[in-house]
């Protein structure tokens, strides 16, 4: 399973640490931070939503549930009145996750659609990260399912119109072992429907082989089955596929092991079988060129069968009004393959939003600069060390190294606390409460440039805490039929107002809106940034590992923001900026009026004096500020 892999990756290089500032908005001929600078004008917020689970208000979870029996989620569940309270959070971008078509344990065979086998799909549901058909959507996600494909449209177009731009999943490194495309366009085929079967590789294959042995179902461990154990026909521990193909993790086995990729098949991009690569690498230099000069270098090569499938299916979605992409798993995938692509759908589409799943810091620069990705998941490190000084074992000294280590690139390490791979924040495998979360929240989205996610459900609170069969609790499931019972709240009826919810899930959604809001209207969150946490933690007296400071500021605005991680103690010191620092503020000797502009309830007097700054700070467990200067 991904996780249980991406968990060994994330503790492999939990050690490394980095991050700082710059922006993008107009195509430039580098990625440097002064150049993204120049044309960027404000944050970003994108907020994932997991599109069946969004609107089910069925409350029944029963685990392994039907569809009939738990309920699903709809496009058209996003109504004018959803998507307008989604954009009134403080969001820009919406990635609907789980559009395209995977498989699903659901029977739609009177719509043409072919059955897919329980042994090769995890969950009832079906994971979104085995897509059966790339040029059309999820059939669960439709009123009516002849008309599924028209019933996004109407939703890309709904979501527009509320001003909200969006992203959809492309998975490049794997495809369902099932795949099957019932609306290709003319001029285009299946993914390996002209491979040569009787070779292991070839550079235009789509997959990869081990000719003379048959894929077997793999051995089920630890008490599972598929289904639950449910009586199904098609669960019969069988699945046809001759030769067998390699697995999506790169399994290369016939019998792939339970905890690997088995419902998806890799795919070949060029690269045999002992890491050759059978394509044009970049010229030295090409990292500081501009995508248009990337598109000129492809275009008179000739590249596999597989790159141009998956262009042609993001240039499909562009043409229909497809913002941009969060991009599974890329680091799998060439580079080259990157350049190629991401140089295409900016030609169609220079403001495209390219978003990268990408846990190797060592490759960060690449994907960025080569690859031509606009933003990368900063995980292994702004999470991961979010992550253990929520949890009370870690210290906020770790977190400034990040912003160092990543200066040259920190606008394009997106910044997030949950998403569909990660623990909920209020379960207890995590924080075990979302208080914990706000300081954090307010760190992540405030301390670059680079944009904000939200998964949904997060400003809620939700915990994760129902088992629904195969995913696990802590984690809202995306492979099983569900609904998620705070959003069930807040949707009320499809009334979209939080008529149901509690106090406590108001209050905090309130705390998130107040400051997405902000962020993407703040020029200061778009300018330069100082540490001040260490030079405090040398020279302040009360000030500790469990509180983290630091400036923002641009021509019009300056930021003292500061947070409080302990859950259990109230803080009382004089913050120091050191000298340098108020130079460039442009502080001259005097008092300046500092006010918290998340609840406008704090405020307090910075003194300058001889070229010395300093403010009273008091503030309470989990509490943070983001004090403007007047």
């Amino acid at each position: 399973m991904k996780k249980q892999i991406l968990s060994i990756l994330t503790l492999a290089l939990l050690t490394i640490v980095g991050c700082k500032n710059e922006p993008k908005e107009q195509p430039t001929t580098s990625n440097s931070v002064e150049d993204m600078k120049t044309h960027m004008k404000k944050k970003e917020v994108v907020y994932q939503v997991f599109t069946r689970l969004f609107g089910n208000t069925n409350t029944n979870n029963k685990p392994w549930g039907t569809l009939e029996e738990n309920g699903v989620g709809k496009f058209n569940d996003f109504t004018e009145k959803a998507l307008a309270e989604i954009k009134d959070l403080g969001v820009t971008h919406i990635w609907y996750t789980g559009v395209p078509h995977h498989d699903v344990i659901t029977d739609y065979t009177k719509y043409g659609i072919s059955n897919d086998d329980p042994d090769i799909v995890k969950g009832r549901a079906g994971s979104p990260y085995a897509v059966k058909d790339y040029y059309n959507v999820n059939p669960d996600l439709a009123e009516n399912v002849d008309n599924r494909l028209q019933e996004f449209e109407a939703l890309i177009e709904r979501t527009h119109k509320a001003g909200l731009k969006l992203l959809i999943d492309i998975v490049p490194n794997h495809v369902a072992r099932n795949y099957q495309s019932l609306t290709n366009p003319e001029g285009t085929s299946d993914f390996g429907a002209e491979d040569n079967k009787s070779v292991t590789y070839d550079v235009n294959n789509n997959f990869y082989y081990n000719p003379g042995e048959a894929f077997k179902v793999p051995e089920w461990k630890n008490g599972y089955q598929p289904l639950g154990g449910e009586d199904h026909p098609m669960a019969d521990g069988k699945f046809d596929e001759n030769p067998a193909k390699w697995t999506g993790n790169g399994s290369r086995a016939s019998q792939p092991d339970m905890n690997d990729w088995y419902e998806t098949v890799k795919v070949n991009y060029g690269v045999s079988p002992d890491g050759q690569k059978d394509f044009n690498e970049l010229p030295e230099g090409f990292d500081n060129e501009d995508y248009k000069t990337h598109f000129e270098f492809w275009s008179d090569k000739t590249v596999p069968s597989s790159w141009i499938k998956f262009k042609d299916i993001a240039l499909y979605w562009t043409a229909k009004g497809v913002d941009g992409f969060r991009f599974d798993m890329a680091e799998m995938v060439p580079v080259e393959f990157w350049s190629y692509m991401n140089s295409h759908i900016k030609m169609k589409n220079p403001d495209a939003f390219l978003l990268a799943e990408v846990y190797n810091p060592a490759m960060y620069r690449d994907y960025i600069k080569k690859g031509k990705m606009d933003y990368l998941y900063d995980k292994v490190q702004l999470y991961d060390t979010l992550k253990h000084v929520m949890q009370g074992h870690g210290k906020t000294d770790n977190v400034p190294p990040i912003f160092d280590d990543l200066a040259d690139i920190e606008h394009h390490m997106l910044h997030f606390l949950e998403n569909h791979d990660e623990q909920r924040i209020a379960s207890p495998d995590f924080a075990g409460s979302a208080e914990k979360g706000k300081p954090a929240m307010v760190v992540s989205a405030t301390s670059t440039t680079a944009p904000t996610m939200v998964y949904f459900g997060q400003e809620f609170g939700e915990p994760g805490a129902e088992d629904l069969g195969f995913g696990d609790p802590t984690r809202t499931s995306i492979f099983d039929y569900g609904s998620v019972p705070s959003m069930v709240r807040w949707v009320n009826n499809k009334q979209f107002d939080g008529g149901q919810s509690t106090k406590e899930e108001k209050e905090l959604r309130d705390f998130y809106k107040r400051l997405l809001n902000f962020t993407i209207n703040s020029s200061a969150l778009m300018g330069d940034y100082q540490d001040i946490h260490l030079y405090n933690q040398q020279n302040t007296e009360w000030y500790n590992d469990k509180v983290l400071s630091f400036v923002r500021w641009s021509d019009d605005e300056r930021l003292i923001i500061i947070s409080n991680f302990n859950a259990e103690n109230t803080y009382g010191f004089e913050l120091q900026l050191p000298e340098g620092l108020v130079q460039k503020l442009n502080l001259k000797d005097g008092e300046f009026q500092v006010i918290d502009q998340l609840y406008d309830e704090y405020n307090s007097t910075l003194n300058v004096e001889n070229g010395k700054a300093s403010v009273r700070i008091d503030i309470k467990p989990l509490e943070s500020f983001i004090l403007k200067i007047s």
